[in-house]
């Protein structure tokens, strides 16, 4: 942590991920007292995770792009926002108070404006056997690749669909991994739903990068197209892959890892614990929250930036944290709408730039529904253990939406708060009720949004009305 935490700031950004420091930075050099707060020790976000003390010194393990998030970082320190690492935000009201703790301590800290950079999170994808050992996300292996320069031993087993799947592929290869197989689970009726989009995706620069992933991860992995059914079976932990590819008969093969991956969707929960409106996305499949060009959402003085408003990637999260970051310092008086729109346009060219492409992924990596809804026996809520069959049930009593489940299944009220299970519990009250996500809705939140302690509660600095009340007593 640069300096204790004051009380009060223009400018609370959460999140330092490549949305969340180009906000910060570009709000900080036009005067707005910025405070950064991130979860992690170090900046970076998931994308640029670790960058500053990655043990993997060897570039190309990683990649380019991976290294390229270093040149957000001297520009975001240069800026004099102050960056207040290994802080979990836990609270934040629509009057921008906001409650965090750092170092077992928490504190409350008052913003004039509140930009959200809170990332992305990858889909569920609940399968049967997904909650045992050796089973993790390809997320999960990525992060102990970048933070630990680890590689999981013995027989390691891909499988889903999207770009990043490739990605950690080709990072395992080079890390000096081995991967017994990679199963695609791509539906091959994505292609005709994707075709319409496709000028704009050989116009963008995914199509070189991606096809130099696919040829890197094919030359040495066998691949498995088509698979249309996914488990993973096992005692104590994963021992073998049951799959089933479209047509053929069930096949297994012994697996000591298996990392998933369909894709990812915005991390709404802090958005939606302070009451942003959010609609559902039939693109992406996900709810995302209803914000403008800027960034702002339904409530005056929060704004959302990056993959949090919508999956974009990277490059255009940088673009959009930018835009938040002018908007707010013309929202708070720093520079007029001629500034802000004159020193806007540069990064609305690059922001169209990097979006080129976009609706392509999207329709083509759509997962299928299959590896969406689970099978009733299946996990939907893996904190509270609660199968599909337990929520089917529980509409056919008249459930209708996640937060009427809440009272009779605990479904997202554990440690997670609806994050491994809110996309597969709205779409199974959809679909057993037979009406469209968006009608269905997603968990409501309340603070706290993360878990604090006790002890981190009764840290909190008194007001004087309360040391009045201690006095009194």
């Amino acid at each position: 942590m640069s300096a204790a935490i004051r009380e009060s700031c223009d400018l609370a950004v959460i999140g330092a991920g490549p949305a969340g420091l180009a906000a910060a930075a570009t709000a900080a050099r036009l005067g707005l007292d910025t405070v950064l707060f991130d979860e992690q020790p170090a900046p970076g976000g998931q994308i640029y995770r670790a960058i500053t003390e990655t043990p993997l010194s060897e570039r190309g393990v990683l990649g380019e792009d991976y290294w390229q998030g270093g040149a957000l970082l001297e520009p975001f320190f240069e800026s004099g926002a102050q960056y207040v690492p290994g802080a979990t935000v836990w609270s934040v009201t629509r009057e921008g108070e906001i409650g965090i703790s750092v170092a077992g301590a928490a504190r409350l800290l008052q913003a004039r404006h509140v930009i959200l950079a809170t990332g992305a999170l990858e889909r569920p994808f609940p399968i049967p056997g997904w909650t045992l050992p050796g089973v993790m996300t390809c997320g999960a292996a990525q992060i102990l690749l970048k933070s630990s320069g680890l590689v999981a031993s013995g027989r390691v087993v891909l499988a889903g669909s999207g770009p990043l799947l490739w990605l950690i592929a080709a990072q395992y290869l080079r890390a000096g991994g081995e991967i017994a197989a990679l199963l695609d689970t791509t539906p091959s009726a994505n292609w005709s739903a994707a075709l319409p989009h496709l000028p704009g995706f050989l116009a963008s620069s995914y199509l070189a990068k991606g096809l130099k992933l696919v040829r890197e991860v094919k030359r040495r992995v066998k691949v498995i197209a088509h698979v249309a059914s996914l488990a993973a079976i096992g005692g104590v932990r994963v021992e073998e892959v049951a799959y089933r590819v479209f047509g053929a008969s069930e096949t297994r093969m012994p697996a000591d890892t298996l990392l998933l991956h369909q894709g990812v969707v915005p991390n709404i929960n802090l958005s939606t614990a302070i009451g942003c409106a959010h609609r559902w996305d039939p693109a992406q499949l996900c709810f995302t929250p209803v914000s403008d060009e800027w960034g702002m959402t339904s409530l005056d003085g929060i704004a959302i930036a990056g993959d949090g408003a919508g999956i974009s990637g990277a490059l255009a999260a940088e673009h959009r944290g930018r835009l938040a970051g002018l908007d707010a310092a013309r929202r708070l008086g720093r520079i007029g709408d001629d500034a802000r729109d004159r020193a806007a346009m540069p990064h609305r060219t690059a922001l169209a730039r990097a979006e080129r492409g976009r609706r392509f992924l999207d329709r083509l990596y759509r997962p299928a529904e299959a590896f969406r809804l689970p099978a009733p026996e299946t996990l939907a809520c893996r904190c509270e253990e609660v199968t599909a069959r337990q929520v089917q049930d529980a509409v056919a009593l008249g459930v209708e939406g996640p937060n009427q489940l809440k009272s009779f299944l605990r479904c997202g009220m554990g440690p997670c708060q609806g994050r491994l299970c809110g996309l597969t519990v709205t779409e199974l009250i959809a679909k057993a009720r037979g009406v469209a996500p968006g009608a269905v809705g997603y968990y409501r939140l309340r603070p706290p949004v993360k878990p604090i302690t006790l002890a981190e509660l009764a840290s909190l600095p008194r007001g004087e009305a309360a040391e009045k009340a201690v006095v009194r007593g």
